[in-house]
């Protein structure tokens, strides 16, 4: 048994107590990025908001125990995050340039609400991109690695610039469309 498990049996209730935390570090990990948009998004000074993660991870390593499998990992994480941010503005109550609470719920409301709309897109397009012709799609691919541009992709390619551009046109063009199609009301099971 590692430092990360906990002595319960296997037959509680299912949560990581019992479990090693391979599961738990994937799922953090995953989740930084996010966590830190959505407290930037309420504290929109970079620096404060890197510290205000950097203590919501603090309490969320000392809390792991108490997070189920199969629930929703960022959800549980912002919450923790949202009261990290409130108690962070209220040790700063001096500043007189702070936005009201009322406020910053309302941020951290439209950051969420945004955040998994963002993640519908980023589904759907995945999607879309398993659409496309191969051809197409390594198009795509190509020049969207970093450090690509267009026109070195056009070079890589001994192909005119523009006949280039107007390839990544009409793919986005059609990968959009497909996106609000599977997006589109209608189409919701």
């Amino acid at each position: 048994m590692n430092d990360l498990e906990s002595p319960k049996s296997a037959n509680e209730s299912g949560d990581l107590a019992e479990r090693p935390a391979d599961e738990f570090v994937q799922l953090f990990t995953r989740s930084q990025r996010n966590l830190y948009l959505f407290v930037l998004a309420m504290n929109p000074n970079p620096v404060e908001a890197e510290e205000i993660l950097q203590e919501t991870n603090v309490v969320i390593w000392s809390k792991y125990r108490h997070f189920q499998l199969g629930t929703n990992f960022l959800a549980w994480a912002r919450s923790i995050a949202h009261f990290e941010t409130l108690k962070f503005r209220e040790r700063g109550r001096r500043d007189r340039h702070q936005f009201s609470d009322e406020f910053v719920k309302f941020l951290a409301d439209e950051a969420t609400a945004g955040s998994e709309h963002l993640e519908e897109r980023r589904r759907a397009l995945m999607a879309c991109l398993d659409k496309l012709r191969d051809r197409d799609r390594e198009l795509i691919q190509h020049r969207y690695k970093p450090g690509q541009s267009g026109k070195g992709l056009a070079q890589d390619l001994g192909r005119p610039a523009n006949s280039v551009y107007q390839s990544l046109g009409r793919i986005r063009r059609s990968l959009l469309e497909c996106v609000n199609r599977q997006l589109a009301p209608e189409a919701q099971p």
